[in-house]
């Protein structure tokens, strides 16, 4: 269903322009709705189905595109996965009811974006989309503590990756932990954009990850470990 196609940029202040992917219209009217209120985004179009939603995308060429995990039919993996191979730049973010671990990871692993609850309050989920929008990943507070580490390691493996680290990579890790773009490491750092990616493939290759949410995950642990240790 088309609502819109005025282009726009996602960078700070621009407008950001989305599709929402989910099979019940209650909740996708109650998204528009939403988001209607904040000036700066845009639907540009609402899909019923999986398959309604990679045609949308395609077509639209959305910042953003918010995707339903369980859908008749094509559920939310799936539609990820096939904009995944399709080359689609869209950012694409699971929103869903479920906090199930294996449903993060599984959405982490095909290539998604973020990961957000539909029972986050509105203006927390508005910030979600602008940092996602920017190039960063997202991910709801509550379902962060579920996530597990890919790899398993003990306390003296998970400090030694972290000693591996340059004191510049283990900057750029905090940063990209909290859902910082490259832009905003770099700002932050005083660093060229392009150093900041240099930065975190390192990171991703001396701790054995794949992608910045497992990155993370990662930072997680180690400050779990750390607190358990001063216990």
């Amino acid at each position: 269903m088309d609502v819109s196609d005025n282009a726009g940029d996602p960078a700070e202040g621009r407008l950001i322009r989305l599709v929402v992917v989910d099979d019940h219209a209650l909740f996708r009217k109650g998204v528009g709705q939403l988001l209607s209120m904040y000036p700066d985004i845009r639907v540009v179009a609402e899909a019923a189905s999986g398959a309604e939603g990679i045609e949308a995308v395609l077509t639209h060429r959305p910042d953003v595109a918010l995707v339903d995990l369980h859908m008749k039919g094509l559920d939310g993996i799936s539609v990820v996965r096939a904009l995944q191979t399709a080359g689609s730049p869209t950012r694409l973010v699971m929103l869903t009811v479920s906090d199930s671990s294996f449903d993060v990871m599984e959405a982490l692993k095909a290539g998604a974006s973020g990961y957000l609850l539909k029972d986050m309050e509105p203006d927390a989920f508005y910030l979600k989309l602008r940092q996602v929008a920017a190039g960063g990943t997202v991910l709801s507070d509550e379902v962060g503590g579920l996530l597990a580490k890919p790899q398993p390691a003990g306390h003296d493996s998970i400090n030694a990756g972290w000693a591996s680290l340059t004191a510049r990579e283990q900057e750029t890790l905090e940063l990209v932990s909290k859902g910082a773009s490259n832009k905003i490491v770099a700002r932050s750092l005083g660093i060229a954009e392009s150093t900041v990616k240099v930065h975190v493939k390192h990171v991703l290759q001396k701790l054995n990850l794949r992608n910045r949410f497992e990155a993370a995950v990662w930072l997680r642990e180690l400050r779990e470990e750390g607190k358990n240790a001063a216990q």
